[in-house]
């Protein structure tokens, strides 16, 4: 079957089960603990994404139709044996607060690790939300509850 056909199946459903498959909920927090090399802008990053190689990229497309909100993206690849990739993520806080969180409290993942992953990525939006993150406490408490995901 070609993609063109699997956009037809774009529904919740389908979302949930591709989410559970190749869809990740993460957040870059700074260690407060660890001198850094690197400047970063921030020193925190939530994110939503979900990867698919290059052949894939068609249903990326119709994922961000569906949630109206987000960027997709070429991901180059240089490592043996491996394919060049698209990468759909959202990473804008309003769009992940507003749009990505309900959309997956209404419409629940299957996988354990995946939810399990989820409820502490809203556990930090909702931490970031009450700027914990500009503290060093708060920022080494968000770093620990981080290190539980998957």
């Amino acid at each position: 079957m070609s993609n063109e056909g699997l956009t037809l199946m774009l529904n919740p459903e389908y979302v949930v089960g591709m989410v559970d498959g190749e869809g990740s909920f993460t957040a870059y927090i700074q260690n407060p603990d660890m001198p850094s090399t690197k400047k970063r802008r921030v020193r925190v990053e939530p994110r939503f994404y979900i990867k698919l190689i290059e052949k894939d990229k068609d249903i990326l497309y119709k994922l961000k139709e569906f949630f109206g909100c987000g960027s997709v993206y070429f991901q180059k690849d240089s490592r043996p044996n491996h394919q060049h990739c698209y990468r759909y993520e959202v990473f804008n806080w309003n769009d992940l607060d507003n749009i990505i969180i309900p959309f997956f409290r209404k419409n629940k993942l299957k996988f354990v690790s995946k939810r399990n992953d989820f409820e502490i990525f809203c556990e930090l939006m909702e931490r970031f939300k009450k700027k914990e993150h500009h503290t060093l406490d708060g920022l080494r408490n968000l770093y620990k509850i981080k290190a539980k995901m998957h």
